[in-house]
């Protein structure tokens, strides 16, 4: 099991990135614009600049629904290789089956 501040660390972010997606869109797309004037793209750049660190999407990190675990993360299902063992082993996941030999 993760740390609890960690995993709730991961839910602020999930809620500032959420908060400020359409902001830095915005921003963004008038950075990008290259028929703009560079003063008024300098400007959109310092704003974004000023923006939390946190709202950024790069900084969000996936992590297992069931443990925290931030390691070994199957996207497709949303939990770490222990978890997906567990599960699998008490029948929990259709067609997965754990081999033995």
């Amino acid at each position: 099991m993760a740390k609890k501040a960690m995993i709730e660390r991961e839910k602020k972010r999930e809620k500032l990135v959420a908060q400020y997606a359409k902001k830095r869109a915005a921003l963004k797309e008038i950075i990008n614009d290259e028929s703009k004037p560079m003063e008024e793209r300098f400007r959109a750049s310092l704003k974004l600049a000023k923006l939390p660190r946190n709202s950024s999407a790069v900084r969000l990190h996936n992590r297992c629904q069931l443990t925290g675990r931030p390691h070994a993360y199957y996207r497709k299902l949303k939990v770490s290789r222990i978890a997906l063992r567990e599960l699998g082993s008490l029948g929990q996941i259709p067609g997965l089956v754990k081999s033995s030999w």
